[in-house]
């Protein structure tokens, strides 16, 4: 019944999910020695209250923390063994923060790898690297699965197969693609036809694109999308780019004033489901909320 309602209110107004999750651990201490996702067992109560500054900001419904938590890229930090466990307990932690009537997606983020013959990987691993995560985000209560980032669609594919054969949930996904010349492409030099094409021949509930991209370009990129599919549309922009400040300090390029400004055009270009990604902050997330609110 939740999993469902999510599209319901899908068909009434813009959903709205959460910001960037490495932009508010990072706020918080968080450095790139380790897993983020070992937060989860190590300081649960951090991860917990930057999913309910989310929800108090607004937000429909937030990611769980666990973008990394694939076997393959949890192996670079020796946690691989652990990753039924690691999103188990992330999938727990925002399940425990969750209000009534919102909503908690499973974050399921690229391996950072490659197939053969570009890398070292056969597509039966990364699909069983995607399997094992899933099954630990769905038992821990996530409402639907978000495979996200993803920059080659053989990969997002192999994602798709090792999900659909953990769980039943709905599973969204969305693509990362940069700005050229010739219009949208990601890094593996898959298209936006290509990848809708291809996504839309799978079992998907939702599909779109997150990151790279500041909200104006991305708004481009969505009226291209919603063009192309029937289906509904994700976006999830970046706050520009990144940038070092006189301090030392990260910081984004992108306000929330100006990103909030070309986030109308997101939605009105045909968006359903909007959020942040890197750069964004709860802040971010208030202005959108009363813009969905407004319009």
């Amino acid at each position: 019944m939740m999993t469902q309602s999510i599209f319901k209110l899908a068909q009434q107004r813009t959903v709205l999910l959460d910001g960037g999750m490495g932009t508010e651990l990072i706020k918080k201490g968080f450095s790139s020695q380790g897993a983020p996702e070992w937060w989860n067992m190590e300081k649960p109560e951090i991860i917990k209250s930057i999913h309910k500054s989310y929800f108090n900001a607004g937000s429909d419904a937030v990611l769980t923390n666990s973008f990394g938590g694939n076997k393959i890229k949890l192996a670079s930090y020796g946690r691989e063994k652990q990753c039924y466990e690691l999103n188990r307990r992330a999938a727990e932690l925002a399940c425990e923060t969750k209000p009534k009537g919102k909503f908690v997606g499973g974050s399921m983020g690229p391996t950072g790898k490659f197939l053969k013959p570009y890398g070292e990987f056969t597509e039966d691993e990364f699909t069983e690297a995607y399997h094992v995560q899933a099954r630990g985000l769905a038992q821990g209560g996530v409402d639907f699965l978000l495979i996200e980032t993803q920059y080659d669609l053989k990969e997002a594919l192999c994602a798709f197969e090792g999900t659909q054969n953990a769980c039943r949930l709905p599973i969204f996904v969305t693509m990362t693609f940069k700005k050229t010349p010739g219009g949208f492409y990601t890094e593996m030099g898959n298209n936006v036809s290509q990848c809708i094409q291809e996504l839309e021949k799978k079992d998907i509930s939702a599909i779109g694109a997150n990151c790279t991209l500041d909200s104006k370009d991305m708004s481009f990129l969505v009226k291209e999308i919603r063009e192309k599919t029937s289906l509904p549309v994700i976006a999830q922009a970046n706050a520009g780019q990144p940038q070092v400040n006189s301090s030392g300090k990260l910081k984004y390029s992108q306000s929330a004033p100006d990103y909030v400004k070309h986030a109308k055009k997101i939605i009105e270009y045909g968006a359903n489901i909007i959020g942040g990604c890197c750069g964004t902050d709860p802040s971010y997330i208030r202005q959108m909320a009363k813009l969905i609110h407004n319009h």
